[in-house]
């Protein structure tokens, strides 16, 4: 039976390191497969996230030979043999053993977006909207929340801005403000909360998507044009100075 050889990172904040092991080849088998086989015959303590093993989860991101991936939907028959498979777990986290880091900033930041206010109900006691609009917004709600979007975007990466709230909560902005019954205006928030100007859509978080989620286009770029719009297109602001109307995220 073919082996492959995998360099796994071991270690903690502290210190840590590459090491290498054999793992037996067999058919179907994904990236998250080979790593329960070193656990099981090299390495017990190997520290690990993992969920449904169906790419669901989103428990299971990590960077495989340095492209961040869910180890569950990386199959091994896409990954060259002759050379080692590196996993490595995601550089924007903080470490915590492994390849397990530490997301619970994502969580944090969930927190700051205020929730869907919807219109009030109409006289029959329903809401009613487009399909069109139902159809906008619906690819958005499939993200599991795997964050290697987060993990991948270099203004967080690199610059470590930690005010910028990167692609998996602007996909939630984008969700609410593109939301037919949504009553509130959140522009503002996007410009100076959650500084969205920061992005500047080089579409490395929808490269690593799983989902197939059009972060960029569909999402980002959409939100930055109402910004644009709402403060920094003259005419328009000219327009709302003489009528006193305010900035709408529709328009």
């Amino acid at each position: 039976m073919k082996e492959v050889t995998f360099r796994v990172f071991r270690g903690d904040k502290e210190k840590g390191e590459l090491k290498e092991y054999k793992v037996p080849l067999s058919e179907g088998m994904v990236v998250l497969d080979a790593i329960h086989e070193i656990q099981a015959t090299e390495a017990n303590d190997l520290a690990v996230r993992w969920n449904c093993k169906a790419g669901k989860c989103g428990s299971c991101g990590a960077e495989i030979n340095g492209k961040p991936r869910l180890m569950c939907m990386t199959r091994m028959d896409v990954l060259p043999m002759d050379k080692p498979v590196t996993v490595e777990p995601m550089k924007r986290f903080p470490l915590v053993k492994d390849l397990v880091t530490d997301v619970s900033w994502n969580f944090e930041v969930n927190k700051r977006i205020r929730p869907l206010k919807p219109q009030p109900r109409q006289a029959d006691g329903t809401h009613r909207m487009m399909q069109m609009d139902v159809e906008r917004i619906q690819e958005f709600h499939k993200c599991i929340e795997c964050f290697l979007c987060q993990n991948v975007c270099h203004v967080m990466r690199d610059h470590k801005i930690t005010d910028f709230i990167g692609p998996r909560f602007l996909i939630r902005c984008a969700t609410l403000v593109m939301h037919p019954l949504d009553t509130e205006n959140r522009l503002r928030e996007l410009k100076d909360d959650f500084r969205i100007g920061y992005c500047n859509i080089t579409k490395c978080c929808t490269e690593v998507c799983p989902e197939e989620i059009g972060i960029t286009d569909n999402a980002i770029i959409p939100l930055k044009e109402r910004v644009a719009g709402a403060f920094y297109d003259p005419l328009a602001w000219l327009w709302r100075l003489l009528t006193g109307k305010k900035a709408d995220q529709r328009t």
